[in-house]
């Protein structure tokens, strides 16, 4: 009875503290609820402005001028240096308005894309009419051995990129992708930037791929198609010029000699996926077929 006795007191004595706890930190979540909420819609909304000012020439800028007020406002409230405190609260006001108009290209266009439904996802139905277009595009220049080269930007701006060639904004169509890429126009040695479902270059100049390739012989196109994605992750897709054979470019591995259906089905599986975790295994896969190929000796085609 002695043992059981001092069971039930123990028992009751963490009951009792459990009960303590749960009550203190009920009452303050209960005190301390609008507090939250406000951290979390300031946190949603200063990740939502990261993601539209990342793809911006002056982010970096930006980052780096907000980390260094960060370490002189931390310097000076510890060790109490009050010439720099006074000077940080006096120069930030006019800091604010001189950086307003030194990044205004860059502010404008992060919030006309904020503004827009182009900064989120496009539905599937309308990424898969583009796609259809676009699979019909390549598969007119594939038959005509027309040599083109598409490069679809996503997370990582081609901006840089866009700057070599003249900038559009131009509906994508089979008979404008024809037109540009057709061998006596001034635009077909370049390749055509696809950003959010329309053309936003034609005629730029992509980096050519240093890799030591297996294949000697191939040429420039495919290269290029390897480099940018070599340095951004956009997907780039190649038609050759002497062959009409399709391949598709990933991570600087370049996947060759695709049918249509086998064109159709890594394109959808790229671009439709609804998960960004599976976008990613698909990338993956494909990269890792490209390898295999390579182990072969036979992963390129020339151009």
């Amino acid at each position: 009875m002695g043992c059981g006795a001092r069971v039930l007191e123990l028992l009751g004595f963490l009951f009792c503290a459990l009960w303590l706890c749960f009550s203190q930190q009920v009452d303050f979540i209960l005190k301390h609820w609008p507090a939250g909420i406000e951290i979390l819609i300031l946190w949603i909304g200063l990740y939502q402005i990261f993601r539209v000012f990342r793809k911006t020439r002056g982010a970096r800028i930006l980052l780096g001028l907000a980390l260094l007020l960060m370490v002189l406002s931390f310097l000076a409230l510890v060790l109490d240096l009050r010439v720099i405190w006074w000077l940080l609260k006096h120069i930030l006001l006019g800091l604010a308005v001189a950086l307003l108009i030194i990044f205004q290209p860059e502010l404008r266009n992060a919030l006309a894309r904020l503004g827009s439904s182009k900064l989120f996802s496009f539905s599937q139905t309308q990424r898969h009419e583009f796609l259809d277009v676009f699979i019909d595009a390549v598969g007119q220049l594939s038959k005509k051995r027309i040599g083109a080269l598409f490069a679809f930007e996503r997370a990582i701006s081609l901006k840089d990129h866009l700057e070599t060639g003249v900038e559009l904004d131009a509906t994508f169509t089979p008979e404008f992708a024809l037109t540009v890429f057709h061998p006596k126009t001034a635009l077909h040695d370049g390749g055509m930037i696809i950003a959010q479902n329309r053309v936003a270059g034609a005629g730029c100049v992509f980096p050519v791929s240093s890799r030591e390739l297996a294949d000697r012989s191939t040429g420039l196109r495919h290269r290029a198609g390897m480099g940018v994605t070599e340095e951004t992750d956009c997907v780039a897709v190649v038609v050759s010029e002497e062959t009409g054979q399709i391949s598709i470019a990933v991570d600087g591995k370049l996947d060759r000699d695709l049918t249509d259906e086998e064109f159709r089905a890594k394109i959808e599986a790229i671009f439709l996926l609804k998960q960004q975790d599976d976008e990613k295994d698909v990338q993956e896969t494909l990269a890792s077929e490209a390898d295999d190929v390579d182990r072969r000796g036979d992963d390129l085609v020339p151009d």
